[in-house]
């Protein structure tokens, strides 16, 4: 086929529209889980890998830390305290594993000390007392230990480290493991974690690490991580993996490229024609354009790069008298991927159809298992429960363990409060009180009466009834919640909310919320919100930058909906990069909207990047 010629970005405005560049010649590659392998330039026919051993995503962070692999513990003649006190630990009772441990003499042989010791260490971890986790740490015998003591203690500093964002500590340690451990099993645990960590951290920090980095193999993993930061197109990230290849052939990393990025190497069949279903008429009209235009930004950017040759079709859903009929006229018409649709409904309807030739990236998450047909339907979302789940975890990674929610009445907030609440549980938290509003009026009384001030002040009525006298009085609120998780559904919400913790007497404690907080647009009032931290899109944070100035040349960019624009562009990103799934668990890819994981259940979780409120400027931490 001859090559058309390179267009240059024109101004995105069109609803339908056909595009050609130049093919590769298409090879047949492997193919991962169930459907996965019938998505565009996915084909084959592979062995299905197993994902029934993959950690799951709410794994409890006590049996993260726990022991991994089959190396046998020392025998110990306090073998049953120690029993006891993993119990306890597993049961989230910090006391009782301390109660169980009361037995132990202070003299002790040094592998029997660096098991009390991380024991003790994971007991304080779940109440949160981080000086004493460093004590304990720090004070272990200065004598060697058995090798799977040490694997507990390095695991334990690993999951620490992460969960505190001290990602590039997390994957630095996790590559010192790798210099001892022997299971296979631990050693892929190792990997994917290092790889998540690594691909956590800002192009600049990797910088910086790599600027003080001395040893060969960490260098190598710094370097790979930072090629991947770049973010180039397909064929330039091809070539950038080559190259750190053929320079690093015996690197643990080369066994197996992490993240899926093995899957890019191998040739594949090229996609022809990709259709997008989306509502272009009725309400979700403005939604869907700025979708289509995230999506098409990042294909007009990939051609200008060689690295898109397909042709694209553009159908709007509402013309058509269902989902089904929609996805049946874009096979008919010959599509090889449809991206769509954008409901939640319309996807209900994907999901419920059987006869489903041709792979789907559905843009929204539904609750319901879908049907198995003969082609894989990814969900691709901005799904606000993986941003409940994160903020809960970095909360806890910053020692906070007993949180007071605050909430609005109705059907989203019920739903946050339950993903929150069943994260922050597992992880170890507990729910000190929490409070539903129902109106801006509500505000106030709400919050006033979750911190117990209400009862403070009855107690100050009673204590001036008794000594007949008008004393002073400064309420007090409870002292048992060292967290606020802020679940506004709107901006003006949470500038209501915010201001009012500080009035009653609850200004000192963190507040962590989600992206809804944030309009997208910098606003002065936003300077209510100083000091809350909230997780937000990567592409709202600054990355992506020569997409989203293609967004504003071409007028397209709306600030109304700057977040689906940078769902368009993971749409358009996933499509090119969907070899990569075929990893399962293992793969990871840095989209505009997060760190892309997918599940078991084809969906893609996203993970959000931190980021706070400096006056008035959202600042990514």
């Amino acid at each position: 086929m001859n090559r058309q010629p390179q267009p240059t970005r024109p101004r995105i405005r069109k609803d339908n529209m056909t595009a050609f560049a130049e093919k590769r010649p298409p090879v047949a590659a492997p193919i991962l889980l169930l459907l996965l392998g019938v998505i565009a330039g996915c084909a084959g026919t592979p062995p299905t890998p197993d994902m029934s051993g993959e950690p799951e995503l709410e794994t409890p962070v006590i049996a993260e830390m726990a022991p991994q692999g089959p190396a046998e513990l020392p025998e110990s003649a306090w073998q049953a305290e120690f029993s006891a006190a993993e119990r306890r630990l597993a049961a989230q009772d910090w006391i009782g594993a301390e109660q169980a441990l009361q037995p132990l003499p202070d003299t002790l042989v040094a592998n029997d000390l660096a098991r009390h010791h991380y024991l003790l260490a994971r007991a304080a971890y779940l109440r949160g007392d981080y000086n004493t986790v460093r004590a304990l740490l720090e004070s272990l015998p200065q004598e060697p230990v058995a090798l799977a003591l040490r694997q507990l203690l390095d695991n334990f500093r690993r999951h620490m480290h992460s969960l505190a964002g001290q990602y590039r500590d997390s994957a630095r340690l996790g590559v010192t493991q790798l210099e001892y451990a022997l299971d296979p099993i631990l050693r892929d645990t190792l990997k994917r974690d290092i790889w998540h960590n690594l691909q956590r951290l800002p192009a600049t920090e990797l910088d910086s690490a790599l600027a003080e980095a001395t040893a060969a193999e960490w260098r190598a993993w710094l370097r790979l991580a930072r090629l991947a930061a770049d973010q180039p197109g397909v064929n330039a990230l091809r070539a950038s993996l080559e190259t750190w290849l053929a320079k690093h052939p015996d690197h643990v990393a080369a066994e197996q490229l992490p993240g899926g990025l093995g899957f890019l190497l191998a040739e594949r069949q090229p996609v022809r024609k990709v259709t997008l279903l989306l509502p272009l008429s009725g309400r979700l009209a403005p939604a869907a354009r700025a979708v289509r235009d995230g999506y098409l930004a990042h294909y007009y950017s990939a051609r200008e790069r060689e690295d898109s040759d397909h042709e694209i079709s553009i159908v709007d859903t509402g013309l058509f008298a269902s989902a089904v009929a929609a996805y049946e006229h874009a096979v008919a018409s010959g599509a090889d991927l449809i991206i769509g649709p954008l409901s939640k409904e319309a996807v209900t309807q994907l999901g419920r159809h059987p006869q489903r030739p041709v792979p789907i990236l559905a843009l929204n998450r539904i609750d319901e298992p879908v049907v198995h047909g003969s082609a894989a339907l990814v969900q691709l979302s901005l799904a606000p429960e993986d941003e409940a789940r994160r903020i809960a975890e970095l909360a806890f990674g910053q020692g906070a363990r007993r949180a007071l929610i605050l909430r609005p009445a109705g059907e989203r907030g019920t739903r946050l409060n339950d993903v929150l609440r069943q994260r922050w549980q597992a992880l170890g938290g507990s729910i000190a009180a929490s409070a539903t509003y129902s109106s801006p009026e509500a505000y106030s009384a709400s919050i006033k009466t979750a911190l117990n001030l209400t009862d403070s002040e009855q107690r100050a009525r009673e204590v001036r009834s008794m000594l007949a006298t008008n004393i002073e009085f400064i309420a007090r609120r409870r002292q048992d919640v060292d967290v606020v998780f802020l679940l506004a559904g709107t901006p003006a919400e949470a500038r209501s909310v915010k201001p009012l913790l500080a009035f009653h007497y609850a200004g000192t404690l963190p507040v962590y919320a989600t992206s809804s907080i944030y309009s997208g647009i910098p606003d002065p009032r936003n300077r209510d919100l100083n000091g809350a931290r909230l997780v937000e899109l990567p592409w709202l944070l600054g990355a992506n930058p020569d997409l989203r100035e293609a967004l504003a040349a071409g007028e397209t960019g709306g600030d109304s909906f700057t977040r689906l624009n940078a769902l368009g562009a993971d749409a358009g990103l996933l499509q090119s990069r969907c070899v990569q799934l075929q990893a399962g668990a293992d793969a990871l890819i840095k989209g505009a909207t997060g760190l892309l994981l997918l599940d078991q259940d084809l969906r893609i979780i996203r993970e959000p990047a931190l980021a706070t409120f400096d006056g008035s400027d959202l600042t990514r931490l």
